[in-house]
Order: structure tokens, then C-alpha cells, then sequence
């Protein structure tokens, strides 16, 4: 049987939880879908929940990403909730500021800004 893709790692912080994504590219609709069920199932695990993304290992990413952060950060903030996305590359935030994301999305340098904003 193939890897379930992409690989997450999920850590437990003192008032956050820090989804790291493993992968390199997330471009293929299976691994967007895998991406959004290991997504859900940590939501599914709490009530009030401030959620950092980190991309540090992320270089490619397709746009069906960018539907899938928009329909997280919605369910998230229905919840009061809070996500902060962190270690961006350049390239991809280019794609983030010209779809105008960096509007939508608090985004931080690393993760330990990111649990500081969120604090």
C-alpha cells in the first residue's frame, strides 16, 4: 500500500497545536485530501483550538492548498479558534501576497513568533 501523503507532524504546545507539514510538495489531489482529513481529525480533537501551520519544509504547493486553508481557517474562526500560519518560503508567499492571502492569514516567520502571537 502507498504512504498516505502529505506526512504531518502534530505537537502539543502549552496553548497550541503545531501541525508541521513533512513534505516538500503538496500538488496532487490525493495528498490534498489526505491533508484535509489529517487536518480535520485534530480539529475534530478540540474545542477551542489556536492552530499553527508550519510550511518551513513546504517548497511547492498547489492553488487546491489555498481553497483547503481558506475553508480551515472559516471552520476555525466559527469555532473561536485561531490559526497562524509560519516559515513560509518566499516563493510560495509571493502566491500568498498576490491572491491577497497575506490579508486573510496571520502569517509569522517561525513557529516560536507564531505561538507568541498566539499567546
Amino acid at each position: 500500500m502507498a504512504d498516505i501523503k502529505p506526512n504531518v507532524q502534530v505537537d502539543y504546545k502549552d496553548h497550541a497545536t503545531v501541525v508541521t507539514f513533512v513534505d516538500r510538495k503538496i500538488l496532487e489531489e490525493q495528498d490534498i485530501r489526505g491533508l484535509q482529513d489529517s487536518l480535520n481529525s485534530v480539529l475534530d480533537q478540540m474545542d477551542d483550538i489556536c492552530l499553527v501551520l508550519d510550511f518551513c519544509n513546504v517548497e511547492f504547493l498547489s492553488s487546491a492548498v489555498l481553497g483547503l486553508l481558506l475553508r480551515l481557517s472559516k471552520r476555525i474562526h466559527e469555532r473561536n479558534g485561531k490559526l497562524t500560519l509560519c516559515s513560509i518560503s518566499p516563493k510560495i508567499y509571493e502566491v500568498f501576497k498576490i491572491t491577497q492571502l497575506t490579508k486573510v492569514f496571520e502569517i509569522s516567520d517561525n513557529v516560536e513568533n507564531a505561538l507568541a502571537d498566539l499567546a
